[in-house]
């Protein structure tokens, strides 16, 4: 990767977040290109396989960490372990993602498996953002898995955004709670033309007062395949809500299984799911105003997954 593809990436995530501080790796098709460690969160690569290990030191406060990963050439098969070890009282947000843009006929792929190792009231926010473009045949495959280790009073917050140009993704997530610890997780996708998408969720809430909150919000386009399947298990005295809520257009196909099982007497557990097309009340509204009923879908589709 050339010096002048880092200072636009490194750009690009300035653009997005508003600066470059703290630490970073920048991983392209297949390579490690960047890396910089903070003071108190540390980069290392790993000896046995593909990826790298994350540290952040106990009470470490208002920094950030970005890992992004861009593939730009097709026939590229990219496999990435990342591990991320959050020291006790720290808060921290981690920026990841992977950009695909593959103009060929060859398949690039990008498998990312993130586990994530959370201290003893350690606080982060995880944001991870899937796109992909390109004008060839070659189809753009992300599958994502991620597994979340929380400790004692440990919070995380984690945004999982898919918007549009990934031909295939299957996302694979699994979470568990200790003793007070509180999950927020919210998953937002877009799928168009051919696509499919699938997100598996576990979920095992097995401390006394652990907290869980999911909600789904997708688009469903053209012939694309959607499936959506969270799990919430309760084993303790504890809390969680599961809301999946999708909008279906043309000829998509949408199946949301949310599911829930208590273990525990005192294990409170609800879900929500809803599937529909877009209001033709609200269609009509915004046509009044002059917009097209394209024009008028797109600004419902955006508000929908704000």
């Amino acid at each position: 990767m050339s010096d002048t593809m880092i200072k636009n990436l490194l750009n690009t995530i300035a653009d997005i977040t508003g600066e470059v501080d703290g630490a970073y790796n920048l991983r392209s098709n297949g390579c490690g290109v960047e890396r910089k460690s903070s003071e108190n969160i540390i980069i290392t690569s790993k000896e046995d396989k593909p990826g790298i290990d994350i540290t952040v030191k106990p009470n470490t406060k208002n920094e950030t960490v970005y890992i992004p990963v861009i593939i730009t050439e097709e026939g590229i098969n990219d496999l990435v372990y990342n591990d991320f070890y959050i020291g006790e009282n720290s808060d921290v947000v981690i920026v990841a993602g992977c950009g695909i843009h593959n103009d060929g006929c060859g398949t690039s792929q990008h498998d990312g498996i993130h586990t994530f190792y959370i201290g003893k009231n350690a606080k982060i926010k995880y944001s991870e953002k899937h796109y992909g473009e390109g004008d060839g045949e070659g189809e753009r495959i992300l599958n994502p898995t991620t597994v979340v280790n929380m400790e004692e009073n440990s919070y995380c917050e984690m945004d999982m955004i898919q918007i549009e140009g990934v031909h295939s993704t299957l996302r694979e997530t699994e979470a568990n709670l200790g003793k007070g610890a509180k999950l927020v997780m919210s998953e937002k996708l877009m799928t168009h033309d051919n696509q499919s998408a699938h997100s598996n969720v576990r979920c095992n809430l097995n401390g006394e007062d652990s907290i869980l909150q999911i909600v789904s919000r997708s688009v469903a386009k053209d012939s694309s395949v959607q499936v959506f399947h969270p799990i919430a298990i309760g084993n303790e005295n504890c809390k969680a809500h599961v809301q999946c809520d999708s909008i279906i257009m043309d000829k998509a196909k949408v199946s949301s299984i949310p599911e829930i099982q208590a273990n525990h007497m005192d294990a409170q557990i609800v879900h929500e799911a809803a599937i529909g097309r877009i209001n033709n009340e609200q269609l009509l509204k915004l046509e009044t105003f002059g917009l097209s009923e394209e024009e008028a879908e797109e600004v419902i589709v955006n508000a929908f997954l704000s």
